[in-house]
């Protein structure tokens, strides 16, 4: 592999150039890069990736923004009850992150943790019959119309990196693309009030506990504060720092991706917590920002293993399952 592709790693992530399969001149090469750092891990940070640091930088604005509004203000664009409609607003404590393990005849052994301090606002397309939950009519003029545009853009890094992991598994580079034209995907901005640290550190309070995400990949967009962590695959309780790396997204393998890729690539346990590089001199964890892209395969679509990722000597170990059944149950385990 070409040292100009990858270009180190951070806690055994590595850091993917992707410009040479944005130009064409190493597809190939980028593409063996990300499987290789999915399969160790499941997640990769990847540099020149297409989406505008001035788009990044206008859509951390605006959930600033948001996020800054008093409480009666955001619950008048209220989360549904149902976990089965991840739209609006969710205010903090309101979501509860759960390890699911899933079995093949249930979906029902959860471990279920405490209530996270975060606060969330969650958006899809405009024509998904999951309707879109906005505030009313100038109470954040320009919102909307920003986070719908940044979802687009979103949408079109995602196709590329989906062409890439169908290079890098051996497929036809649009094997993957093809299995999510829906647009069934998730927009999420979140924000981490600051926290006492002690409480962090002793699991009294939590920021989002270890979990996994559950759809096909998540982009992850996140500020310079810190405190996502990775669980080291092969010493399972122990996480490294996944510390912000400028420029980059953090691209990760979702359960569903591991399944569809028979256990080829890894869907990693992850969580955040209060980083001991940067908290404030009174013991307070400083407050964060993200913004994750949550991306499934088309709700209609029945998915198999992966072609080559099964054999005599590996045979298959998931059954046939729609993408909808899949995720629409591990959401409704949230709330």
């Amino acid at each position: 592999m070409s040292e100009s592709i990858k270009l180190g790693d951070v806690s055994g992530i590595s850091i993917v150039d992707f410009a040479p399969f944005l130009d064409g001149s190493n597809k190939q090469a980028v593409a063996d890069a990300m499987i290789e750092s999915f399969k160790a891990i499941g997640f990769v940070y990847v540099v020149n990736h297409g989406l505008p640091k001035e788009k990044i930088d206008d859509m951390f604005g605006w959930s600033k923004q948001f996020f800054a509004l008093p409480l009666e203000t955001k619950m008048l664009a209220p989360h549904p009850p149902s976990g089965k409609h991840p739209r609006g607003y969710s205010p903090p404590g309101l979501e509860k992150v759960s390890q699911h393990v899933y079995d093949e005849n249930e979906l029902d052994k959860i471990r279920t943790r405490a209530p996270d301090v975060k606060e969330s606002y969650e958006v899809g397309r405009e024509d998904d019959p999951m309707a879109n939950i906005w505030l009313p009519d100038g109470m954040l003029p320009g919102f909307k119309e920003a986070s719908l545009d940044f979802f687009w853009t979103c949408r079109e890094v995602q196709l590329t990196i989906l062409r890439a992991l169908s290079l890098g598994l051996n497929l036809e580079e649009d094997y993957l693309e093809k299995c999510h034209t829906a647009v069934d995907n998730q927009l999420r901005l979140l924000h981490y009030p600051s926290v006492p640290v002690e409480q962090v550190e002793r699991h009294e309070v939590e920021r989002i506990g270890a979990h996994s995400d559950f759809g096909s990949i998540t982009l992850l967009l996140q500020d310079d504060a810190g405190g996502l962590e990775v669980e080291d695959p092969n010493k399972p309780g122990t996480f490294r720092a996944a510390t912000p790396v400028e420029d980059a997204i953090i691209v990760n393998a979702g359960d569903f991706l591991e399944r569809w890729s028979n256990d080829t690539i890894k869907s990693t346990v992850h969580r955040v917590r209060a980083p001991p590089f940067n908290r404030t001199a009174d013991g307070m964890a400083p407050e964060r920002y993200s913004i994750p892209y949550f991306c499934s395969a088309d709700f209609s679509r029945v998915v198999d293993c992966l072609p080559g990722t099964y054999s005599d000597d590996n045979p298959k170990k998931y059954q046939p399952i729609s993408a909808y059944q899949y995720v629409m149950d591990r959401l409704n385990a949230l709330y």
